[in-house]
């Protein structure tokens, strides 16, 4: 096709100059001195051009011949490039394979590349890219104090690269998992916090944070974190709720006296705080911290709706109530009636509710739901022993030997079902 049309423009060319200059007879005279030359216009019209063309191919072969060490250099420096190029791909494959060792001196091979170029020297980003990989392969070789190297050279040379600093933030997410998986959650947690605001609060970032903090026992921090991944979309829908209760679980469990546990009761966020199971912990460890009436008091929400909550938060409410009866107020008392009825289907919940009878002496109220719970084999051993000995009890006020003595062998003789 490109012939074709050579042709074609050869063809229009010759028409052209058949043209113009098939009829010129004009004359051209050159004095030279003393010398005079008459030449047709038309021949001097082509000795004009093929000079023209003879000088510019002149000029461009001696710019050729000018810059030939210049283009020989560059050669040379774009097969350096290469080379270097290659040995970085060649350490990734091999690191993706496994090959750790290789990988390593691989990426050695294009860093000495690199320095042993001037030119390439610029370009910084390669080298810590480099370096990353390098670290990388020596954190599976269990080589620490060399990782470690590897890593402080590329978040120096990260600083360096021009426009966004991927390798460095790479460098320092790098750093703080390595100190992860050496089960170093101070040093993790040092490399994160050196990240720019924008980068922690990435998906990965905050993983970490998350796994740097509960490494650490800050079960408060993890909290917070794993409520940001939540929002992120990092966990499924039930993956987080079962997460974020078992680190307010935790967080409650750290308390060690009752102003602490309030502190840490009021920084949880307003939903961990809704949450039965959550708040049936926190009555729990404030009754054993001596205050039973503020236990109560954050019991009390939960069993106004008591009807309305699963099977396992009526259980988390029995047991905080069971540790919280103590001087029970008689403002629970509608509450007790009613969770009676709930209570013929929940032998925990009678336990419950027949031992928070009897703290108001309620003596025949008890001794039902007692009785109901002491008798049903679902309820596991160590609560079917309190009921018989919660009966025990009361046979012994209503002075019935018998029935007290019969009670308390149950008692012993309960055996753990589930």
């Amino acid at each position: 096709m490109r012939a074709i049309v050579w042709l074609i423009l050869l063809a229009v060319l010759a028409v052209v100059a058949a043209t113009a200059l098939g009829q010129n007879d004009g004359i051209v005279s050159i004095y030279w001195l003393g010398w005079r030359a008459d030449v047709s216009f038309n021949l001097f019209l082509l000795t004009l051009v093929l000079a023209f063309l003879a000088i510019h191919t002149l000029i461009r072969g001696l710019g050729g011949l000018l810059t030939l060490p210049d283009k020989a250099r560059r050669w040379r420096l774009s097969q350096r490039d290469r080379l270097a190029q290659a040995a970085l791909r060649d350490a990734l494959a091999l690191y993706m394979a496994g090959r750790y060792t290789r990988a390593h001196k691989a990426c050695q091979r294009a860093v000495a590349i690199q320095a042993d170029t001037p030119e390439l020297k610029l370009d910084a980003e390669f080298t810590a890219l480099a370096h990353l990989l390098s670290a990388g392969s020596l954190h599976r070789l269990q080589d620490r104090a060399r990782r470690d190297e590897h890593l402080q050279r590329a978040v120096e040379l990260g600083r360096l690269a021009k426009g966004a600093r991927a390798a460095e933030e790479g460098a320092r997410l790098l750093a703080a998992e390595c100190a992860l998986e050496d089960r170093d959650a101070a040093r993790a947690l040092r490399d994160l916090a050196e990240l720019p605001p924008g980068v922690g609060r990435r998906t990965q970032a905050l993983r970490m944070k998350l796994q740097a903090s509960r490494l650490a026992r800050q079960p408060l921090e993890a909290l917070r974190t794993a409520r940001l991944l939540a929002k992120h979309q990092g966990f499924t829908a039930v993956a987080a709720e079962g997460l974020l209760r078992t680190l307010a679980l935790e967080t409650l469990d750290q308390a060690r006296d009752a102003d602490q546990l309030r502190q840490l009761w009021l920084e949880l966020d307003a939903q961990d705080r809704k949450d039965p199971l959550v708040a049936a912990r926190a009555a729990e460890r404030m009754a054993q911290l001596g205050a039973a009436a503020e236990a109560r008091q954050w019991l009390a929400p939960f069993w106004d709706k008591l009807g309305s909550l699963h099977a396992e938060g009526q259980d988390a409410m029995a047991r905080a109530l069971l540790q919280a009866r103590a001087g029970l107020e008689s403002d629970w008392l509608p509450r007790l009636d009613a969770a009676a009825t709930l209570a013929l289907r929940n032998p925990a919940l009678a336990l419950s509710v027949g031992l928070a009878l009897m703290e108001r002496q309620l003596w025949g109220k008890a001794r039902t739901l007692l009785l109901s719970a002491a008798n049903d084999n679902d309820l596991a051993g160590p609560l079917r022993r309190q009921a018989w000995a919660a009966l025990g009890r009361l046979a012994e006020q209503n002075q019935q030997p018998d029935e007290a003595m019969r009670c308390f062998r149950q008692a012993a003789l309960a055996e753990d079902t589930r």
